[in-house]
């Protein structure tokens, strides 16, 4: 496996153990110990992952997290020392894809970065395909963009991926561990709740009210599924 991971932690002693893992599966990795040396480093690098701490010195995991997303797409992994839900949700609501709460196994932390790499960086449609509608709404899988009255939404790498999966199989309920197969990789580990967090970020940047919704319907005792009222 190859890729380029950046850790960003004020625990240097940690930073390096996880690097230390990561090297050993044959990743490049590069650590920082700070807010703003993470963003210098991010730009210089550009990586595919970025391992990302919560509470850092000089700007704060979330801050980082919501600049990093303004020029770069890279997979981003929060760690976190609090064990409050709200802290792990902030930290997703501004961009990144994946969450640790610390202690966390390095080796847990290794088979994530994994399966994030295996996921292509780009599905590719065929050229002619044209861009699936769902009323005012518009996904261009060939040029990975979103169109709601006409105007762009800008998703993650992650929210585009849900929405490319979902829309593919309209009017299909699709369940939790099927979009966690589709979209983070057979390989990933963790808690499958974590699509409901990406789905609700997606309901808000789709103006789509769950109580009424338009687009990404709720399927109870399944998952979601994307099309109108059955």
């Amino acid at each position: 496996m190859s890729g380029r991971v950046l850790v960003v932690d004020d625990e240097r002693s940690l930073a390096k153990v996880v690097a230390s893992y990561l090297e050993r599966d044959g990743y490049q990795v590069r650590c920082v110990f700070d807010g703003p040396a993470a963003l210098d480093a991010a730009r210089e690098d550009e990586p595919d992952v970025v391992v990302l701490d919560l509470m850092l010195p000089g700007l704060d995991g979330v801050e980082v997290c919501r600049r990093l997303r303004s020029f770069s797409d890279c997979y981003v992994i929060m760690l976190t020392a609090r064990t409050e839900e709200a802290d792990k949700l902030t930290g997703l609501g501004v961009g990144a894809d994946d969450y640790l709460t610390k202690p966390f196994s390095p080796r847990e932390l290794v088979a994530r970065v994994a399966a994030m790499l295996r996921r292509p960086r780009e599905r590719r449609a065929r050229p002619e395909a044209p861009p699936r509608r769902f009323g005012p709404l518009e996904v261009d899988v060939a040029a990975r963009e979103v169109r709601l009255d006409g105007a762009p939404v800008p998703l993650t790498r992650t929210e585009f991926d849900l929405l490319a999966v979902l829309s593919a199989r309209a009017n299909v309920a699709l369940s939790r561990a099927q979009l966690i197969s589709a979209v983070w990789g057979d390989g990933w580990v963790g808690d499958e709740h974590l699509v409901d967090v990406h789905i609700g970020h997606l309901r808000r940047k789709l103006d789509d009210d769950p109580a009424r919704p338009r687009f990404i319907r709720t399927v109870r005792g399944v998952g979601y599924r994307m099309g109108p009222q059955s």
